[in-house]
């Protein structure tokens, strides 16, 4: 595909409900300076409009692209802590968990932007994205939830090593 940068005269609009043009159509083909040259513009952006959820979003969808997981999760729940109620940036946080295969948060996010749909469509997207989540987890491929003490398991390989260790000294 091929890419479609954003012109100079098209920078992010800082009025209520208008979002940045995504610089490119395939994630895949936008060159690592191009996009921190977007990220930069959405930095300063969300430094001059700190409550605007939007453009964090757009920022943690960045930030997504160019492969840095923990900036994109620290914008992306800024933005939903910003705005509750806004179904993108909930989708988005949503599927960064789904991506990093977090599958039980993911579910759980996503079952909270089903809930923000205020239409047809964004209720599809969500139940779209709830169907994998949910596919991926039957299959098992999750990321193993450590909700278990390791305490136990570890003393007993312990004891174990101190034994063999003594028999191997007679």
């Amino acid at each position: 595909m091929e890419l479609e940068l954003i012109s100079p005269e098209r920078r992010v609009a800082t009025g209520a409900g208008s979002l940045p043009p995504v610089p490119w159509r395939d994630p895949h083909t936008v060159s690592k300076h191009e996009l921190q040259g977007y990220i930069e513009m959405l930095e300063q952006a969300c430094a001059a409009n700190p409550r605007n959820a939007d453009l964090r979003t757009c920022l943690g969808m960045a930030h997504a692209v160019n492969l840095d997981v923990y900036r994109s999760m620290d914008a992306l729940e800024k933005a939903v802590e910003l705005e509750p109620a806004n179904f993108w940036a909930q989708v988005k946080y949503a599927e960064l968990h789904y991506r990093i295969r977090a599958l039980s948060t993911a579910e759980r996010e996503m079952l909270a932007a089903l809930d923000l749909a205020t239409s047809s469509f964004e209720a599809a997207v969500a139940r779209r994205h709830l169907l994998e989540i949910r596919k991926l987890m039957r299959e098992g491929t999750q990321k193993p939830e450590w909700t278990k003490q390791l305490r136990g398991p570890a003393v007993a390989l312990v004891a174990m090593m101190v034994l063999a260790a003594l028999m191997v000294m007679r």
